[in-house]
């Protein structure tokens, strides 16, 4: 399939998204890809996995860049040669690319029960709010856990932890969008982060 979605969410900032419908063969094939991302992507054990590594280089050329345009640093955080900020995602069956002027944060995940079992391990705060009507729980819960993936993948700083330093101020679903805060060695971000639902998919992205 081809482009799932386009956002703009301001004039420097465009998200693309991708629905992977294609086999691995289709994904490749009109890629051309550096010799490292081709021995990382036939190293992968799971086709999901080399789907979406492929998938989020499809996005890259609706971006108008291709794989040997982006690098990654010693904290594992993508980089466009030309200066531009990126981030990257995938889940399942789809994948995202954030690309602004500005630093840049995204993630999707599937909506997914057991989210509720590792709450305790990036939740602090945001209990006092959470509601406990259990689909509004585990599609908050997403969001919050996309938001402060997103704020990680930004900050990309060893040594973060989700409860500790990073805060989603209360939101509700309709919205689709709130405040969060990193709060790291004395030092307060505060950040716009925006978030929607898609088919049973949860993606948020922090600007």
């Amino acid at each position: 399939m081809p482009l799932y979605k386009t956002i703009t969410p301001n004039s420097q900032t465009t998200v693309k998204i991708w629905k992977i419908t294609e086999r691995y063969e289709a994904l490749l094939q009109p890629l051309t890809l550096r010799a490292e991302s081709m021995k990382r992507v036939v190293g992968m054990k799971s086709e999901l996995h080399q789907r979406g590594f492929l998938s989020v280089r499809h996005l890259l050329a609706e971006f108008g860049y291709t794989d040997a345009d982006l690098y990654y640093d010693e904290n594992g955080k993508p980089h466009l040669k030309d200066g531009k900020f990126i981030s990257i995602t995938h889940s399942f069956t789809f994948s995202g690319v954030i690309v602004s002027d500005s630093v840049v944060g995204i993630d999707i995940e599937k909506q997914r029960q057991k989210i509720a079992v590792i709450a305790h391990k990036f939740i602090g705060y945001e209990f006092d709010y959470l509601v406990t009507t259990a689909e509004d729980y585990i599609n908050k819960l997403t969001v919050i856990w996309c938001i402060k993936e997103s704020l990680y993948k930004l900050f990309a700083t060893p040594g973060m932890l989700f409860r500790e330093h990073f805060l989603v101020i209360p939101f509700m679903l309709k919205d689709e969008e709130t405040i969060a805060w990193i709060d790291y060695e004395d030092r307060k971000h505060r950040y716009e982060t925006r978030f929607f639902e898609f088919e049973g998919f949860t993606c948020a992205y922090v600007c």
